[in-house]
């Protein structure tokens, strides 16, 4: 089973779906990319999603051009908010998905409240990826 999830930087909701997915089933093919790639993965991205026991901080942006002529079972995008173009992947998928999450990377407020917006969206990640992994993929023939 080979996944591709997309968003617009690759620095934080992509990578922490991709963690997710990765840490419910170690066999699965997962990746993550973007349409205009950040240079490094968002760092309190990295900081909640190890308090939970996934090891992120090796991960890294990637561009959408390098899975263009791959072919996956799912093509997932995270995009969340309405100000944000979604990426349309053009390369051979049998299913597309659209499972959306505001970015964290735009709260503002102390960091206090920054660090828990990180911390909602992950559990929003965590919880949504489950039910896709437990309804697509776990009976997956």
């Amino acid at each position: 089973m080979k996944i591709l999830i997309l968003c617009t930087g690759n620095s934080c909701r992509s990578q922490m779906a991709e963690g997710f997915l990765k840490s419910f089933n170690k066999d699965l093919l997962v990746y993550s990319a973007g349409t205009k790639p950040s240079k490094h993965v968002h760092p309190k991205a990295i900081k909640v999603m190890s308090e939970l026991g996934i090891d992120i901080q090796n991960n890294h942006p990637k561009s959408v051009n390098k899975y263009l002529n791959k072919s996956f079972d799912y093509v997932i995008t995270v995009c969340g908010g309405a100000k944000e173009i979604c990426p349309v992947f053009s390369g051979k998928v049998e299913n597309r998905l659209h499972i959306g999450f505001d970015d964290p990377a735009e709260a503002t407020g102390t960091e206090e409240q920054i660090f828990s917006e990180f911390i909602r969206i992950r559990d929003e990640i965590k919880k949504d990826f489950y039910k896709f992994y437990v309804k697509k993929i776990y009976d997956y023939p």
